[in-house]
């Protein structure tokens, strides 16, 4: 399931990709199957054993294109071990939420990012996302979890902050805000729920089949009640 539309942030063979803490590496090993090299960040070195192991699986079966080259590395986003301008894209994925100081790891991505290059970056919608904390405490209370709710207007202001050029923006992931706000309200733990778990199966089914009635529903529920929002930026050349 991508967030990213790659359409808008292209990625192939020669570029050189950061997936800012990839997590269990969704964006990384498509950036891998369309021939760039990638880099997997991430705190957590348990999720990044298993990203590791699928880039070895992906070689094996031949979905990784020649000379494309997929590795992991552990490390802080306030203080990642990477020169200057060392990357053409950068991914961040739901990360910036979780990140008390977020502008500091806003600038550290600029450092990193070559002069000219491109980013995606993403974080949950405003209404989706306040209706969850409005439902549960412990869906944003849990250690590690989400510490701050971003307007599309915020995340944008701090972006250019930072020295980026803000360009589009879309939603996504319509279909599974609906998902999260059973979950709040049955208990975010409480995954044998009748109500979350039959919401769950539909999920899996169309990320599964991707049947055209339920695409075409999304792209409507995206641009109202989208789980996620993706700003796509630039960094002056």
């Amino acid at each position: 399931m991508l967030t990213v539309d790659f359409d808008r942030l292209p990625v192939g063979p020669g570029d050189r990709v950061l997936d800012l803490g990839a997590g269990a590496g969704r964006h990384a090993f498509e950036v891998l199957r369309r021939g760039a090299d990638v880099v997997a960040f991430d705190m957590d070195a348990a999720e990044l054993d298993g990203v590791a192991a699928m880039f070895a699986a992906m070689d094996k079966e031949g979905q990784v294109p020649p000379g494309a080259t997929g590795e992991t590395v552990v490390g802080d986003a306030l203080s990642m071990p990477f020169p200057d301008a060392s990357f053409d894209r950068v991914i961040a994925s739901e990360v910036l939420e979780h990140i008390p100081d977020d502008m500091a790891a806003m600038r550290e991505l600029v450092r990193v990012l070559r002069p000219g290059g491109l980013a995606a970056i993403t974080v949950p919608s405003f209404l989706p996302e306040r209706i969850c904390w409005a439902l549960s405490e412990d869906y944003h209370t849990a250690p590690g979890g989400h510490i701050r709710i971003y307007t599309l207007a915020e995340l944008q202001a701090k972006l250019k902050a930072c020295g980026l050029e803000v360009g589009s923006h879309h939603h996504a992931h319509g279909l599974h805000s609906p998902y999260w706000w059973i979950k709040c309200a049955v208990g975010v733990n409480n995954d044998g729920h009748p109500l979350a778990k039959a919401y769950h199966e539909l999920l899996v089914w169309d990320i599964m089949k991707r049947p055209a009635a339920t695409r075409i529903a999304e792209s409507l529920l995206n641009p109202l009640i989208g789980k996620s929002v993706v700003v796509y930026v630039r960094k002056p050349a």
